[in-house]
């Protein structure tokens, strides 16, 4: 089968950074089910670990983790999937990627794909709305039915904050604070149902004040977190919630204590990574996206299309989402 892979930590530019390969198809054993993939897009999560985690010596890093395909065989263990089955799921980080023809990965994280949408056009949402929706709803578990409350979400123009906007539009009353800093990316909040837009490059504190808006209950931090983590305290009530999602260098959350707010954590890998027992959980949550999507709730966040899975163009991809410019996903189909 072709693969896109990398055996040395390098820059994007550099041609071996990533590289078009061939390799044995794998075989599908227990839970596993094995896909012919057709469309990928590509997240942050991609180009950190390809800047930072060597692949196993003398073998190949696949990358690649947001997919959809078509199921051709399945494990023993099987029992959610059969072979023909159109399927969408964001994968296992501790495992060989989607940047190939086929994958192996556990019918408990896969989703049945909608049917209303492209191969390509399913393939931009499940590791973000994953992401979205267990910060929401398992992590910070909202009071969606509150009218009065307020949510601010930072760097919600990219993958995660896009579907996070319109599930929160679509599940929850609470009032959507969103961040964006250029006029395409506002314009896209605006289209996706953010109540108020204000500007991450400016203090977050004086222009809630200027747009009179109140301190608020949740603060989502998608992006850059340590660049705004005064100004979160600020704005934050007091009794409140702050969840986020990236990686920062130092996080010091000593001043959050006086207004004892409390400090979640999200990432999408936890329960395949270590087995949960609730690890079926995002076969569930796929499956009720996938029926929002086809009842016509939330519409798929793909921004740019860049052609074929090779090693090309996924370093495009790579290199765009590095200097933080993407909006929406980018979405790879057919190799």
């Amino acid at each position: 089968m072709k693969a896109i892979a990398y055996q040395q930590n390098l820059p994007v530019n550099d041609p071996l950074s990533l590289q078009d390969i061939q390799l044995d198809t794998p075989l599908a054993t227990g839970h596993d089910i094995l896909v012919e993939v057709k469309a990928i897009s590509v997240n942050p999560a991609d180009f950190k670990i390809r800047q930072g985690m060597p692949a196993p010596q003398g073998e190949w890093k696949i990358l690649g983790f947001d997919a959809t395909g078509i199921v051709k065989s399945v494990g023993d263990n099987v029992s959610l999937f059969k072979p023909g089955d159109k399927v969408w799921y964001a994968g296992d980080i501790s495992r060989a990627g989607s940047n190939a023809e086929y994958q192996l990965v556990d019918e408990r994280i896969v989703g049945h794909m909608p049917k209303t949408l492209s191969f390509d056009e399913a393939a931009a949402l499940p590791l973000t709305a994953i992401t979205a929706w267990e910060l929401l709803f398992d992590r910070l578990n909202v009071d969606k039915d509150n009218a009065n409350k307020n949510i601010l979400v930072i760097g919600a123009a990219g993958g995660v904050g896009s579907i996070m906007v319109q599930l929160l539009k679509k599940l929850t009353k609470l009032n959507i604070i969103a961040t964006a800093s250029r006029p395409e990316t506002v314009s896209w909040l605006e289209d996706l149902g953010a109540d108020h837009i204000i500007n991450h490059r400016h203090k977050l504190s004086e222009q809630l004040t200027e747009q009179q808006l109140p301190l608020v209950d949740y603060v989502v931090s998608l992006n850059n977190t340590s660049e705004h983590i005064e100004e979160i305290e600020k704005v934050l009530k007091p009794q409140s919630q702050f969840a986020l999602i990236d990686d920062p260098e130092t996080l010091n959350v000593v001043p959050f204590k006086m207004k004892s707010i409390s400090i979640h954590w999200e990432l999408m890998f936890t329960r395949s990574l270590f087995k949960t027992d609730d690890m079926q959980a995002q076969y569930q949550l796929l499956n009720d996206v996938a029926t929002l999507i086809d009842n016509g709730q939330i519409k798929t966040t793909v921004g740019e299309h860049y052609g074929v899975i090779n090693a090309e163009n996924l370093r495009r991809a790579h290199q765009c989402l590095e200097t933080q410019q993407a909006k929406g996903k980018i979405v790879l189909a057919g190799f």
